[in-house]
């Protein structure tokens, strides 16, 4: 006797037809045909069935406050963070416990349930960190939050950065951040990984860091970032995000970092959506695309996910917590139109992500928890370019999120009564008629 049994379910890996069984909260069995008896069975339809979407890198603390206290009328990353300077003294914690769960309902209903949030500790009243920690609690029965400590500011350039990120960690954030290419010199980001990295060791910390995110190809702070991983003994404990200063270093220069990175086992976290809209801002013709070299990254055996990393928030206006949307982009900007290459970006929205964040019990194999998204689409090539309905959403074998499939009524002479984007313009490759 099961939980649930859904039928006529296909996995990302590509198989067809498999029903999934759930007792307790974990997947009970993975076959075809299961005969047996079940509390509730919901036929998938020859659906894709996925592990939920996970979101390696977001501002949780800045989303859904677009036009607060003016617009980033520039759309620029440095005016972005003008005017983040502007409204974080007006901030509240009422306000952004408001507005994070206001979030968290859109991506339970986008299948994110987990998510990795940098928190600003720039403003020694750490409202921010009071707030997310607050709002972890809150949504700890259906989402997975992370939270990093990260001085926006600068950890030496902001006046009490070193000491609000250290009490932003005694209060029970349990990642260390950073981002080093906005310190005021080189050598004080570079200090700052350093000792960073240091601090994270010495707490059996995780670290994820803002890094490079520019087009200077002497921004190279993820060559410090790799050295000091393998210095610290930190390996599979730390990521780089951004990494945009790769698309404009030489290639020897990178033929000898990715190198680096690899023996280091840093996970990259690239954000398409905001890399394009925001790096090559001082480029006229050609125009750098601003995203790093994921496809080389991929191929050097890095462990590669996508973030969304802003929601209508001042630097990106956009966003819609839809990590498909986030996939979509990268496919085009980082060229990956290939077949593999699409089913290598659904796994960085998915099981690659859930790596970098250490998920325990992610993913579709017997014992895993039964977290699972029944999507409107056939498979994962499909998914990434339709961006399709969630019809589904479980959290623990129970569903906390359902939507109707998207189904246009036609009235046209001769033709369907009705089309289902999902699974009636599915390629067929090799059949004609």
């Amino acid at each position: 006797m099961f939980d649930l049994i859904l039928r006529n379910a296909n996995l990302p890996d590509g198989r067809e037809g498999l029903d999934i069984a759930i007792r307790d909260g974990r997947i009970a069995a993975v076959e075809r045909g299961i005969a047996a008896q079940a509390g509730a069975v919901i036929d998938a339809s020859g659906r894709l069935v996925s592990p939920p979407f996970c979101d390696p890198h977001f501002h949780m603390d800045a989303t859904l406050s677009l036009g607060l206290p003016r617009m980033n009328v520039s759309g620029t990353l440095l005016e972005g963070i003008a005017l983040w300077g502007e409204l974080r003294p007006l901030l509240t914690r009422e306000a952004l416990v408001e507005r994070a769960l206001r979030y968290c309902d859109l991506a339970v209903s986008q299948g994110l349930l987990f998510i990795r949030s940098h928190v600003d500790t720039s403003d020694p009243r750490l409202v921010t960190a009071e707030a997310l920690l607050e709002v972890r609690e809150k949504v700890a029965p259906y989402i997975d939050l992370q939270l990093v400590a990260f001085p926006q500011d600068g950890y030496y350039r902001a006046a009490e950065g070193v000491a609000a990120l250290t009490r932003a960690l005694d209060m029970g954030i349990e990642i260390v951040g950073g981002i080093p290419h906005f310190e005021r010199t080189m050598e004080d980001g570079r200090r700052s990984v350093e000792a960073l990295c240091r601090l994270a060791a010495e707490r059996g910390l995780r670290v994820d860091m803002h890094c490079d995110e520019s087009d200077d190809p002497l921004s190279r702070h993820i060559e410090t970032l790799a050295a000091e991983t393998i210095r610290f003994g930190l390996k599979g404990r730390v990521a780089g995000s951004h990494l945009t200063s790769m698309h404009s270093m030489d290639n020897y220069y990178v033929s000898k970092l990715i190198p680096l990175m690899a023996e280091a086992e840093v996970d990259v976290i690239a954000n398409p959506l905001i890399n394009i809209m925001l790096q090559g801002r001082h480029d006229t013709y050609p125009k750098r695309r601003g995203l790093t070299r994921v496809r080389e990254l991929m191929a050097a055996g890095l462990n590669v996910c996508f973030g969304q990393d802003c929601t209508m928030d001042p630097w990106y206006s956009m966003g819609s917590a839809d990590m498909l949307e986030v996939a979509h982009m990268g496919i085009h900007v980082g060229q990956l139109g290939g077949i593999e290459d699409k089913k290598r970006v659904y796994e960085a929205v998915t099981v690659n992500s859930a790596r970098a964040m250490g998920l325990e019990g992610y993913g579709l194999e017997v014992g895993c928890k039964a977290d699972l998204v029944v999507l409107q689409a056939a498979d994962v090539i499909e998914a990434v370019r339709l961006k399709p309905t969630r019809l589904l959403v479980l959290k623990g074998g129970k569903v906390v999120s359902e939507t109707p499939a998207r189904v246009s009524t036609l009235t046209l002479e001769g033709r369907p009564a009705s089309i289902d984007m999902g699974l009636d313009y599915r390629p067929r490759a090799g059949v004609e008629g």
